[in-house]
């Protein structure tokens, strides 16, 4: 297969799975968030940026793929809950851009059909915003290799960035033009798009950045591509690859939570971690879109990027002790994570159970496509580790799953255990463990030891807990891509992934899927609505990780 066309496949393949790998669709705590008819926000002003130069000069936001399952389904909704917040100056122009033939008019009606069902468009604010937003909202019909196509576009954002700031300020029109391109589109249109911009729509006098959505590459050799082909049209500085697990609230807390709690830091390294876990865990199958995944699996799909980001957080060192940003921290861990071994990993693939099909039942699997299937991993365990003094001998282990028991996300640091003196304990004490929840149920709980209430004296495990939907049920905590859209149109580029950091990420893991895919590896099968192969909690002790059964959290 030629590699145009594979990046056609796997285009077409990553817009379908998202709207079924997004966290946000069915967490608890968002739904939580949703009820509450007004939540306490910080102005503009009060977080600081009122004085950027995206609100001082003309502002234009183009999403490309504008009639896609991604932009209406999460970025739209995110601009719009962007603009209730006025986070977003008044005068910010939103162009859709989209091959679809269709006016601005037909587009708007389309669109508001949508943000009337999304999260934002539960929101009081939102819903009160939502006619001003739809109004700054155009549609421009294009293909995104015409460059002609791309210099009728720069027309239109002229002059809608000049009828936007006079409408929104009534002041005389800046010289600084600034414009944000969001690619909500397939990856093989990223080139052709990105050099259609490149060639008429760029601002001359404010600032250019296109946010990329993953997959960044099918492999080492796509992704190394990529980045090359894009860096020969843009800095490293107007490329914004976004990872939208980057956005969550806990994936943001975990360098403050570590760094940031005195009592924390010392403890996390190898003379007191046993073990660290990272699992993705979803009670869903692939409801139709057997087709892609047969060509995907769960390691590329979210262990490659979205689990091993949340790993590098933990992992990390300081940035002042590497010399640089969080993105060079992070870089330097993944310099220092050695070859996972092959095995170490167990696979495995759902079958019919609870009412629910197989994998191997999806009627989407193409017919030429049914021997592959057979090796498809919807589930995949596998442990890294770490070559620096930190963590030297601990293992950090990556468990992602689907057609599971339950649907969460969660870091889980285990540390090893204290010695239990005779003459105060008549049993072990259990390990402690610091758990950081993603979903659902937004989370930050320590599990110690204590006497047991009452007359006994004996141990029970309980936890210091900090749930956000007690804790802070009334703070407006905005979802994922809500936050790094904002952050792009801010320009923070540490809430974005760096092509360095791509690249080694690839590294990590093409050589151990060359190894596992295709038959190398045995797909083990467990029924859907199980905890998964039984072989993956069994092997759980040979990486010194101890499962308390005994324990449950409770929300």
């Amino acid at each position: 297969t030629s590699c145009p066309d594979l990046l056609r496949f796997l285009g077409a393949m990553t817009m379908e799975l998202r709207r079924c790998m997004t966290l946000d669709d069915s967490s608890a705590e968002n739904k939580l968030v949703l009820e509450q008819e007004e939540l306490r926000a910080p102005t503009a002003a009060e977080m600081g940026f009122d004085k950027e130069p995206f609100r001082l000069g003309t502002l234009s936001i183009v999403v490309l793929g504008a009639t896609g399952d991604l932009a209406k389904k999460e970025t739209f909704p995110a601009l719009l809950d962007l603009l209730a917040h006025e986070y977003l100056p008044s005068h910010v122009a939103i162009v859709g851009v989209g091959r679809t033939k269709q006016d601005t008019n037909g587009f708007r009606e389309w669109l508001q059909s949508w943000l009337v069902k999304s999260f934002a468009g539960q929101m009081k604010r939102c819903k009160e915003a939502m006619p001003l937003f739809l109004k700054k909202v155009s549609y421009f019909s294009a293909n995104y290799d015409s460059k002609e196509d791309f210099a009728r576009l720069a027309v239109t954002l002229e002059t809608e960035e000049t009828q936007m700031f006079l409408d929104g300020s009534g002041k005389e029109v800046p010289a600084e033009a600034n414009r944000v391109f969001y690619f909500a589109i397939p990856p093989f249109a990223f080139l052709a798009a990105a050099s259609s911009i490149k060639s008429t729509c760029l601002s001359s006098t404010g600032f250019n950045r296109l946010i990329i959505e993953k997959p960044f590459g099918h492999d080492l050799t796509s992704a190394k591509k990529l980045a090359t082909d894009l860096g020969a049209l843009y800095k490293e500085e107007n490329l914004l690859r976004m990872d939208h697990f980057l956005g969550y609230e806990i994936c943001q807390n975990i360098l403050s939570v570590r760094f940031g709690n005195a009592f924390l830091e010392p403890l996390m390294n190898r003379n007191h971690v046993a073990a660290v876990r990272v699992t993705l865990k979803e009670d869903f199958g692939t409801e139709g879109r057997g087709g892609y995944f047969t060509h995907y699996g769960i390691i590329r799909d979210v262990i490659q990027n979205h689990l091993l980001q949340m790993v590098t957080l933990v992992a990390m060192e300081k940035p002042c002790n590497v010399g640089g940003d969080i993105r060079d921290a992070k870089v330097a861990v993944l310099k220092a994570m050695l070859d996972a071994d092959p095995e170490e990993v167990i696979l495995g693939q759902f079958t019919a159970a609870n009412g629910k099909p197989g994998y191997l039942e999806d009627d989407s699997i193409a017919e030429k496509d049914r021997e592959k299937a057979k090796y498809c991993a919807t589930f995949a365990q596998l442990v890294l580790r770490i070559n620096n003094d930190r963590w030297w001998g601990v293992p950090f282990i990556i468990r992602a799953g689907k057609g599971l028991e339950e649907s969460k996300c969660e870091v889980r640091i285990q540390f090893k255990e204290s010695h239990t003196d005779p003459k105060l304990f008549k049993e072990e004490c259990p390990r402690n463990e610091l758990v950081m929840k993603v979903s659902p149920h937004e989370a930050i709980y320590f599990k110690f030891n204590m006497k047991q209430p009452g007359l006994s004296q004996g141990i029970t495990t309980t936890e210091l807990d900090l749930s956000y939907n007690n804790r802070y049920e009334e703070i407006y905590r905005p979802l994922a891509y809500t936050r790094l859209i904002l952050s792009g149109v801010r320009g923070e580029q540490e809430s974005f992934v760096r092509d360095d950091e791509l690249i080694r990420a690839w590294e990590i893991f093409s050589p151990l899927l060359d190894k596992i895919e295709n038959g190398k590896k045995e797909v083990l099968k467990y029924p859907f609505g199980s905890r998964g192969p039984a072989a993956a909690d069994e092997i759980l002790a040979k990486f010194n990780f101890i499962w308390n059964k005994s324990y449950a959290w409770k929300a």
